[in-house]
Parts: structure tokens; C-alpha cells; sequence
């Protein structure tokens, strides 16, 4: 068991290594004090798993709208293996709070899965600032520690059912198969 937090025991035997992974972050310059936090702890775990500092990538954004926009960049602009999100969202006396959650939301997933890669939304939504605090390294730990592991964990399955397919599919392929007329048909594909 490893604190990564001072709230938080993870056994790192239970996580995937890091080591070969690329990881995108994103943070939000908007309550900067809780994003901070929330990257520190990021950044802390992804090295814990043995993720190499220089297969992580950070850059900031404006406010936690411009996140999905920014999670796009990323994978056309490099070959990040996922990007985790990190903003913080405080709820004010307006509906503002409703829309930019919202399409924050409904924005990294729509980027996660335009281009089948792990976004993790690692942005909190909270009605106070006390309650940002408590998630971002306080008595609740940190969300960002949490948006790493998810991050690693989706890397690994995604890698995983990738090998699963493509040994699948060599499988498939050597296979002996006679159609009709008794000989093999290229690129035919069938489960006798």
C-alpha cells in the first residue's frame, strides 16, 4: 500500500504499470489553487506507476469549457495514449455553472470517443469552494490521484483488447479454410 494522499491508500500492485505509457494532461488556469492541486497529484501517481516525466505531457488551458477542444489537439497533434482533464467547476449564483458542466461533460466524452482513446474527466463540480478544497488533496483526497489510475487502467484495457483482436485475427487467418470449391478464400473469415 502507497499514500498518495494524505486520505488516500493505493496497492500499487493492483494498478498497471505506466512505464510504457504517453499521457497528455490538461489543466485549467481557471481556480488555479484546486488545479494545481489536482496536477500535483496527477503527476505524483503517473511516476508512482512508473510512468517516465518525459512521457507527460502537460499544458494549460483557459477554463474547464476549453478542455474537450484542447483534448482534441492533443491527439492530433501528438501520440498520447490518453489525456486526463483536470478543472475545476464552482457553482455560482447563475445557470453559467449548468452550461459550461455540461458541455465540459458531454464534450471529453465526445472527443474519447472521436478518437477511441481514454479522456478522463478529472473535473470537479462543486457548489463551494470548501468542497473543491476537500477534493483536491483535503479530507475527501484528491480527484486528480484518481484521474491518473483511470487513465492507466483504460490505457491498459484498451491495450489489452487490442492484443486480444489482433492475435484474434492472425488466429483467424491461418486457419485452414476450403469454401465451395475447396480452396482457401483471401481474407475470408469464418468460425467452423
Amino acid at each position: 500500500m502507497k499514500k498518495l494522499s494524505k486520505n488516500q491508500l493505493y496497492d500499487l500492485k493492483k494498478i498497471p504499470t505506466a512505464k510504457s505509457m504517453k499521457v497528455g494532461i490538461l489543466v485549467s488556469e481557471w481556480n488555479s489553487k484546486i488545479t494545481e492541486e489536482l496536477f500535483n497529484g496527477a503527476i505524483k501517481t503517473l511516476i508512482a506507476c512508473n510512468c517516465k516525466e518525459e512521457n507527460i505531457i502537460r499544458k494549460n488551458v483557459p477554463g474547464s469549457f476549453e478542455l474537450p477542444l484542447a483534448a482534441q489537439f492533443f491527439f492530433e497533434s501528438s501520440d498520447v495514449d490518453a489525456v486526463i482533464c483536470l478543472g475545476s467547476i464552482i457553482k455560482g449564483e447563475t445557470k453559467h455553472f449548468d452550461y459550461v458542466c455540461e458541455s465540459t461533460a458531454i464534450g471529453i466524452k465526445d472527443v474519447s470517443l472521436k478518437y477511441n482513446k481514454p479522456v478522463i474527466f478529472g473535473v470537479l463540480t462543486d457548489n463551494t469552494l470548501q468542497q473543491a478544497v476537500d477534493r483536491s488533496g483535503g479530507k475527501f483526497g484528491n480527484k486528480g490521484i484518481e484521474a491518473a489510475i483511470c487513465a492507466i487502467k483504460m490505457i491498459n484495457l484498451k491495450s489489452d483488447l487490442d492484443l486480444i483482436n489482433k492475435l484474434k485475427k492472425a488466429w483467424l487467418l491461418t486457419r485452414p479454410f476450403c469454401g465451395e470449391r475447396g480452396i482457401r478464400t483471401p481474407g475470408t473469415l469464418l468460425y467452423n
